[in-house]
């Protein structure tokens, strides 16, 4: 496999590898601190990013490589009207493997086909964001235990969470998979996603518009935030921001066991009183990035201990 554009790219078996080998950085970080010594990765980010860029260059970077890029498209020659399929084949000659994040939808298929070394999507608009969907599954076996038999509620922007796409391609490859959609009427799951994984799969759904109906009954909730980035329209934004507020009294309702998680970054769709319940998972998933996408340069450049 050359480059990761969605997270199908990706057998069942090979993520059961990778999580492998990203439960045994996090056992003996040492033993891989050289493995990509003389190797560069360039962070090419159009987009603004936290997590995913530091964590990919903190990744690298506990790898014994280095670094290269810029983190948004103002800083780099696409501001001059560069296209990426040029910005691609120039940058290629300089790194090892490349991460991007783009606002458009595919240009990281665009990219691949110009670039000489691997290229990883790091998000491409409203459409896929599989290092997410890694982490994601890092998180979950390591809540969980397992992949199966999980009923997985998805709340907020399904419309154009790129996150849950990729996480609702990646569930439904298991058994004993029930989605449940949660969002208001104008932010539901695009049709091609629930045909493509859901329907054609007869994995049992249910959409609706109230989390306070269906908490009690998940193993998994998995938050997200409405995206202003993503819209036209201001007025609409504001009116659908606070539609779902996650709070530690409708945790309450919740089962003991159940794990809340969320991509980050959070607004206000998870109250702080919420971080102190040993349910909350975010900010342990946000940690797993880094080792997930540590095993996945490995991988991809063909490096091993």
């Amino acid at each position: 496999m050359k480059d990761l554009i969605n997270i199908l790219d990706l057998s069942t078996e090979e993520i059961d590898e990778l999580i492998r080998v990203a439960e045994d950085i996090m056992k003996t970080p040492e033993k891989y601190s050289d493995v990509c010594r003389g190797k560069i990765l360039a962070t090419l980010f159009f987009e603004p990013s936290t997590r995913t860029r530091l964590s990919f260059e903190s990744a690298m970077l506990s790898l014994g490589g280095s670094t290269l890029g810029f983190s948004e498209a103002s800083s780099s020659s696409a501001a001059k009207g560069e296209s990426v399929a040029d910005t691609l084949e120039v940058v290629s000659g300089y790194a090892d493997i490349i991460a991007m994040r783009h606002p458009k939808e595919g240009a990281p298929i665009v990219a691949a086909r110009h670039s000489s070394v691997p290229v990883i999507n790091a998000g491409d608009g409203g459409h896929y964001h599989p290092t997410q969907t890694l982490t994601d599954l890092l998180t979950i076996r390591r809540e969980k235990g397992r992949f199966d038999n999980l009923k997985i509620g998805l709340c907020g922007d399904l419309k154009f969470g790129r996150t849950v796409h990729s996480l609702i391609g990646a569930m439904s490859r298991y058994q004993g998979i029930e989605f449940v959609l949660i969002s208001p009427e104008e932010l539901k799951l695009p049709g091609f996603v629930k045909q493509e994984y859901i329907k054609k799969k007869n994995i049992p759904y249910t959409q609706k518009t109230s989390l306070d109906e269906v908490i009690s009954d998940l193993d998994i909730l998995y938050m997200t935030r409405v995206q202003r980035e993503r819209f036209f329209n201001e007025e609409d934004y504001l009116r659908l921001k606070n539609c779902y507020v996650l709070t530690a009294e409708k945790l309450k309702r919740a089962r003991p066991d159940m794990c809340v998680m969320h991509p980050l970054p959070r607004v206000e769709e998870i109250s702080t009183d919420v971080d102190g319940d040993p349910r909350a998972c975010y900010f342990r998933q946000a940690h797993n990035g880094r080792y997930i996408r540590m095993a996945l340069i490995m991988k991809l450049l063909g490096v091993n201990v």
